[in-house]
């Protein structure tokens, strides 16, 4: 999977050094810790307001781990972020999940990882789950992890395109971790 990079990135990610004080909380914890936030951190007030949702859809869903990285490495799939992949390849193997079975997010699995699939799909493509899926999904998951997969697919579309208009880079231990042992 590739980005089509622009020839000079419009921005970088925040140093340490440029870090916006009015966010300095911030910095030590999630925000400073990847590339994709330190470019956020260019609209500090965005990067505050992102924090408390990103807890609930990163942290607090109702999704299991293993089922939020299937959603969030299809929804990386489709909007062609090379980052989203690698980092979220990175910690679904963290989970214990197989090269296998991740790489298989690529097409279409079979079992709920291929409803996970359909139902991601669905929200890129039409904008809704139908309701048989959502029903199935429903009586398999619970109504509230549906809601958190549709959250899951939109949160993460917004954090793709900004991964994309600003050419983040993966962050160096990924990078190291996808040259090592490629997906």
């Amino acid at each position: 999977m590739t980005d089509a990079p622009h020839s000079t990135p419009p921005i970088a990610p925040l140093t340490d050094a440029a870090w916006p004080t009015e966010i300095a909380d911030l910095r030590d914890g999630f925000a400073g810790a990847l590339n994709v936030y330190r470019t956020m951190a260019h609209h500090p007030d965005l990067l505050r307001a992102w924090a408390p949702l990103r807890q609930h859809v990163v942290k607090d869903m109702a999704l299991t781990p293993e089922h939020s990285e299937v959603v969030i490495l299809r929804t990386g799939v489709r909007l062609g972020s090379s980052y989203e992949w690698a980092h979220h390849v990175s910690r679904a193997r963290a989970l214990g999940m197989d090269d296998a079975r991740i790489a298989a997010v690529r097409a279409r699995p079979d079992g709920l990882d291929g409803l996970l699939v359909d139902a991601v799909d669905a929200v890129i493509d039409h904008k809704r789950i139908p309701s048989d899926l959502e029903q199935e999904l429903a009586d398999i998951l619970g109504r509230h992890a549906v809601f958190d997969l549709i959250a899951t697919v939109g949160f993460y579309s917004v954090l793709g395109t900004i991964l994309m208009t600003y050419d983040v880079p993966v962050d160096a231990n990924v990078a190291a971790e996808m040259a090592q042992n490629p997906l």
